[in-house]
């Protein structure tokens, strides 16, 4: 009779730890300290312990002057600039997890309604460790979210603070198209720039976390554009087999994973840098919704759009 009580005991225990620690009672607010700018995740006076992620991957060009160093600053702004407007910021790096206390932005929140309404096709699906398929599909819409969140250069919403400090997941890199006829130093032809992100949704999202990859490169075939895309849209599966890989290490399995690339081709005597960003942040206190934070998380894209005045 004792052993089956304490038997029952242990068992009530182990249902009230699973209580305490589950999602529902991680405090994920993330509301920043400014009306109409996020900030980054950690930075004082925001409310909540929670943190958002956003994805982004984008590219800038610059005219090459007689100082490369100050060229590649320049086109690293304008990818910055370009797309989803995350200009000014400190950008500081961090590894690449969304943990059990962040939400993705368009996914968790805000959600974008090809993923609500689950209509998304998979590019294609990759067997994991234990067996199990993990369907691939385009990010484009995490991306869009990204773009509906912050705005663009020319017509900017809530974007990070100018001059906040933003901890990111992130990789570039930067290459120079010489002119026609004149000598490369390094030998090396580079036509273009290229980089990935991708998001892959942990199944138990209490005690694991969702896993970034970036990954950027140089394109030194040609400059046809078609060689080139056919090249981004294979080297997605090896961007995907990081994925998998790194999961067997952990011991965690994914649910199902984003992937999207941004790439240019440079014209000769252009300066190419190509970033994948995914910044952790807090939202701006304009971009919640009246009746809350955790509103969000019913809401689809527009109907946030809508709910804050956009």
């Amino acid at each position: 009779m004792k052993t089956m009580k304490r038997l029952i005991l242990i068992t009530l225990l182990g249902f009230l730890s699973i209580s305490l620690f589950s999602q529902e009672n991680i405090d994920k607010t993330a509301i920043g300290p400014f009306n109409n700018y996020c900030d980054g995740f950690g930075c004082p006076g925001a409310e909540g312990n929670g943190y958002v992620s956003v994805l982004k991957v984008s590219t800038g060009v610059v005219e090459k002057t007689n100082d490369v160093l100050i060229d590649g600053i320049v086109a690293y702004d304008r990818a910055e600039a370009n797309d989803a407007y995350i200009g000014q910021i400190n950008m500081e790096t961090a590894s690449s997890f969304c943990g059990i206390n962040g939400q993705i932005w368009g996914y968790d929140i805000a959600i974008t309604e090809v993923i609500k309404n689950n209509t998304q096709k998979p590019l294609f699906t990759v067997k994991q460790y234990d067996g199990s398929d993990l369907p691939v599909f385009d990010a484009e819409p995490l991306l869009d979210a990204g773009i509906a969140l912050f705005g663009t250069e020319e017509k900017r919403r809530f974007p990070p603070a100018p001059g906040s400090h933003v901890i990111c997941a992130n990789k570039s890199v930067t290459t120079y198209r010489p002119k026609e006829g004149a000598p490369d130093p390094d030998k090396n032809e580079a036509y273009g720039v290229w980089c990935y992100i991708a998001i892959s949704i942990a199944k138990d999202r209490e005690t694991t976390a969702c896993l970034f990859i970036e990954d950027a490169g140089v394109w030194t075939k040609n400059a046809n554009m078609g060689d080139f895309k056919s090249f981004l849209d294979k080297h997605r599966k090896s961007v995907i087999w990081s994925v998998v890989a790194c999961g067997e290490d952990q011991s965690v399995v994914y649910d199902r994973s984003y992937i999207s690339y941004a790439y240019v081709i440079m014209e000769p005597g252009q300066i190419g840098t190509a970033i994948t960003v995914a910044p952790y942040i807090v939202l701006a206190k304009n971009a919640v919704p009246e009746k809350g934070f955790k509103r969000l998380n019913k809401m689809n894209l527009s109907e946030w759009e809508r709910a804050v005045g956009l």
